[in-house]
């Protein structure tokens, strides 16, 4: 145990005192959970059902921390609901959408009236019988709707409070902190500082703009009942990243962890620089338990999607009602759910703006790639004795291409792998559900690129109305090429006898005679940038259509970072992000032609994550003793 966490043990140890059990806990006890960690269990789950408090109890039988009485942190939000809330998650989704996710992601539409403050399990139904309380002298004073201007800087946007207003909501949280303080003997903060609706925080400055235009979509004034929340959350992983499970994962050794697709994982960054490439140490949230897990089983989650909401008094004119509520906006008024109105005036504004998009430009890397699967050497498993191809195991190609060179030209040159073609076929076939158009299809002269190019316009049913654009320019940095010359790749006569859907007509921009190999860091940004800009230029800007980059690992950083305006990456920080770009990883820009700039969003589709599989034999696994 961390020294901070024993120091902290001895102090809530020391403070416990006798309370009468209330008839959650008794229930319990009475089927013999230690009052100690009975107390922990309602507290991680809200008070809300014994169901809920010993599902949990279950899964954290192997916690190790669940003898330590480290207590939960709690905060009291004022929330919106109704309208306001819709627009609002309108908001969230589209900002998210368009300029990636920032800071205010991590969270919910809120207003802080009491920061983050410990409070004993024991004691924490003092704070729910304090906030029903203060709640019920407040209630005539709130007003009816709070006045919201919006604020703008280069890294923070938001509503902030009218002072009229601020002043009764500060009272309320000074109310609250000062009678929780004393019952449950904690030490509770108000805020009173200028109080705020924070919309975005810690975004890119040349998003700000963007931003604006989404946020004054938003109309404070709609209608809108705010509810006090109290929210607790785990101490502990405070400062943590917070994964979510993708898919299970059964512990193959007795280090790793049991997840299951939807559970939260606590990872301490710090704790990184140790563990296997490809692997995360974490704490599950539903077990408490720890231990390693593949790093491409998770995705980054929102801190708050771990946290619990306890209790809420909502802020009606003709009703007060305390209830108990789950995680949902839903509140109740007169005894009767109400859900949140759907007001599509929101809706319709961010429309109107995304139709000012006109262009898209999605930059791909290749498919999964033969010599990715079975080494360098893999056209020297698949060759007989007389220099011809035959399929060595299932994941190679059932044929290769014909070509008038030698066909050891494939070792530099290499096709995509059977998993690879599926791959990409998946692709094209989820961006047809999503109703992607794609207009112009560029590929890297490598074989990989353009099987991938057209796999997915077959996926997308366009692979007889699109043809592939060859672009010797969208070739990778040549100084990591292995064979420290450029490839012999096949002519386009060649593609397109093997039944490759070729532009013939088209003449890149960019020579392949101009590559030069092991060029210099600052040669391969000079061609990516002129490159981009020729496609930008020769693609017409009238339509709506989606210019697809079908190219390498680096070519994700290398074409869009000029279209929006970045300088180039320090070139060995480049290598350390292309490392990780996965196959088929993929990033998508769209051009604000009334601003005349292209910006980075949400790539239409998920990416596409696959473990390993090992070549099996039978006869050494079954025969052999």
């Amino acid at each position: 145990m961390a020294v901070a966490e024993t120091q902290l043990y001895a102090k809530v140890s020391n403070k416990r005192r006798s309370k009468s059990p209330s008839a959650l806990l008794e229930s319990l006890l009475a089927k013999g959970f230690p009052a100690h960690i009975a107390q922990k269990a309602l507290a991680a789950t809200g008070q809300k059902t014994i169901e809920d408090a010993a599902k949990w109890l279950h899964s954290h039988c192997n916690d190790p921390s669940l003898d330590d009485p480290i207590p939960q942190e709690y905060a009291l939000y004022l929330c919106p609901t109704g309208c306001l809330y819709n627009h609002l998650q309108e908001f969230w989704k589209e900002s998210k959408r368009q300029c990636g996710k920032n800071r205010a992601h991590e969270n919910f539409p809120h207003i802080t009236l009491c920061d983050f403050f410990t409070c004993e399990d024991q004691k924490v139904e003092l704070l729910y019988d304090t906030l029903k309380r203060i709640g019920d002298s407040f209630a005539q004073r709130f007003p009816p709707t709070i006045s919201l201007s919006l604020h703008s800087s280069t890294s923070y946007l938001g509503f902030f409070v009218g002072d009229s207003h601020a002043n009764i909501l500060k009272e309320f949280a000074v109310a609250f902190s000062s009678e929780a303080s004393a019952l449950a003997d904690c030490h509770v903060k108000p805020c009173l500082k200028q109080l705020h609706l924070t919309l975005a925080h810690k975004f890119c400055p040349h998003h700000q703009k963007t931003l604006e235009q989404l946020a004054k979509g938003i109309n404070p004034g709609e209608t809108c009942q705010w509810v006090a929340a109290l929210y607790s959350r785990d101490m502990r992983f405070v400062h943590y990243q917070t994964l979510r499970a993708l898919f299970q994962y059964k512990p193959q050794n007795i280090d790793e962890l049991m997840i299951n697709a939807g559970d939260f994982i606590y990872v301490d960054p710090t704790q990184q620089s140790d563990v296997s490439e490809g692997w995360v140490i974490g704490t599950s949230h539903r077990t408490g338990c720890r231990g390693f897990i593949p790093e491409n089983y998770t995705e980054r989650a929102n801190e708050s999607d771990t946290w619990v909401k306890h209790r809420e008094y909502p802020f009606a004119p003709a009703s007060k009602v305390f209830t108990q509520t789950a995680n949902e906006p839903n509140v109740k008024l007169n005894g009767q759910v109400h859900a949140p109105v759907t007001s599509r005036s929101v809706t319709n504004v961010l429309s109107l703006q995304n139709a000012v998009l006109r262009r898209g430009m999605l930059v791909m890397r290749h498919g999964e790639r033969v010599d990715q699967v079975f080494g360098k050497s893999w056209l020297q498993q698949c060759l007989t004795a007389d220099g011809k191809y035959y399929r060595a195991d299932l994941n190679f190609p059932s044929t290769l291409p014909k070509r008038k060179d030698n066909v050891k030209h494939f070792e530099h040159d290499p096709p995509l792998s059977c998993c690879g073609i599926f791959q990409s076929r998946l692709i094209g076939e989820a961006l047809l559900d999503q109703e992607v158009t794609v207009s112009y299809v560029y590929s890297s002269p490598a074989l990989r690129c353009i099987q991938t190019a057209q796999h997915i316009l077959q996926g997308l049913k366009l692979d007889q109305k699109v043809k592939i654009r060859v672009e010797p320019g969208l070739f990778e940095w040549t100084k990591w090429e292995a064979s420290k010359v450029i490839p012999n790749f096949m002519t386009l006569t060649e593609l397109t006898e093997a039944s490759y859907n070729i532009d013939t007509s088209y003449r890149g921009n960019i020579p392949l005679s101009s590559l030069v190999p092991a060029e210099s860091y600052e040669e391969y940004v000079s061609r990516s940038s002129a490159v981009v800009k020729h496609i930008i230029t020769a693609c017409p800007s009238k339509g709506k259509g989606v210019i697809l980059i079908v190219g390498h690992g680096s070519s994700l950083m290398s074409f869009t970072r000029p279209l929006i305006g970045l300088p180039a990456r320090d070139s060995s920080d480049f290598a350390e992000v292309v490392r990780k770009i996965p196959s088929l990883g993929m990033c998508f820009c769209e051009e604000r032609k009334e601003e005349n700039k292209w910006q980075m969003v949400n790539p239409p589709v998920k990416t596409l994550t696959h473990g390993a599989n090992a070549a099996f034999n039978w006869r050494n696994s079954i025969m052999e003793d």
